[in-house]
């Protein structure tokens, strides 16, 4: 057996860095304290989602990746407690802007980066006033508990990020995210399909997946929660509610997640030489 046990954290922040980062650290050890060893925060944590609008001001908030005093902050956590987190950061690379994660290993070691690929452009989530589409590719990241790939909220939308992690070779699939109301329709609530997109990649990747969400109401736009973990049948096997705060946890067998994938045939059963389609660019 290869057992993993993964958690998602689930709560509101505020203006105060400080404050959103003791509350995701209150979080984290919460998940350790319940056995988890890969542990799951919510997208751009150290802040509200300030890309609702478009303010110059908020490029202050980005920071580089060398000398990051969060990411310092949960390398050391990690340490401590021997788990995994994947945090999330405003990253500035010279004149350049991306929505990024540090990989953080058990040991407090930093793997490397992965910046966000999809980008999202409309009201409420003005995201590419910010940042700068990802460059890094999609990755699998070997982990002391296992190799785990992480998309950054939107990129939870598209079945080619999924699979690409899965080629790399993940095990586990993650996804930060901040997700909520939509400002110019109201009226509209994502939640179902948010959900089932990802339930979507858990079962035709055969792996588990694992969603943070955020909560609460910021200047008017209001965030879901509903982070949730489904295993690789599609079946949510621990789930938040709209407002609820704390961790979720869920504990997989690896070897036989394996042995499943293998045997529905999904990746014995591509033909690349077809998908030649997907690649190319169109208006």
């Amino acid at each position: 057996m290869m057992n993993v046990t993964v958690a998602a954290t689930q709560c509101a922040f505020s203006t105060d860095l400080k404050a959103n980062v003791k509350r995701v650290t209150e979080l984290v050890r919460e998940a350790a304290s319940k056995k988890a060893q890969i542990v799951l925060p919510s997208e751009l944590f150290e802040g509200p989602y300030f890309c609702r609008e478009e303010k110059d001001e908020f490029f202050d908030w980005a920071r580089p990746l060398e000398g990051h005093p969060t990411i310092a902050h949960f390398q050391k956590l990690a340490d401590e407690l021997k788990v995994v987190i994947p945090v999330s950061f405003f990253e500035r690379d010279g004149s350049h802007y991306y929505n990024s994660i540090a990989i953080i290993d058990a040991n407090g070691a930093n793997l490397g980066v992965y910046r966000k690929a999809h980008i999202p452009d409309g009201p409420g989530y003005e995201e590419k006033f910010y940042f700068r589409p990802g460059n890094t590719g999609f990755k699998a990241w070997k982990t002391r508990y296992g190799t785990i790939g992480v998309g950054i909220c939107w990129d939870q939308w598209f079945p080619e990020c999924a699979r690409a992690m899965m080629l790399a070779g993940a095990d586990l699939l993650f996804y930060p995210t901040a997700i909520g109301s939509e400002p110019e329709s109201p009226e509209l609530d994502t939640k179902d399909l948010w959900q089932r997109a990802m339930v979507g990649h858990a079962v035709s990747n055969v792996v588990p997946v694992v969603a943070s969400n955020r909560v609460g109401n910021e200047s008017g736009q209001i965030f879901y929660g509903h982070s949730f973990i489904s295993d690789h049948r599609g079946s949510k096997v621990s789930e938040m509610g709209r407002t609820d705060e704390g961790v979720i946890t869920a504990s997989f067998d690896l070897e036989v997640v394996r042995r499943n994938r293998a045997s529905f045939g999904f990746f014995r059963d591509r033909r690349p030489e077809l998908y030649s389609g997907l690649s190319a660019v169109t208006d």
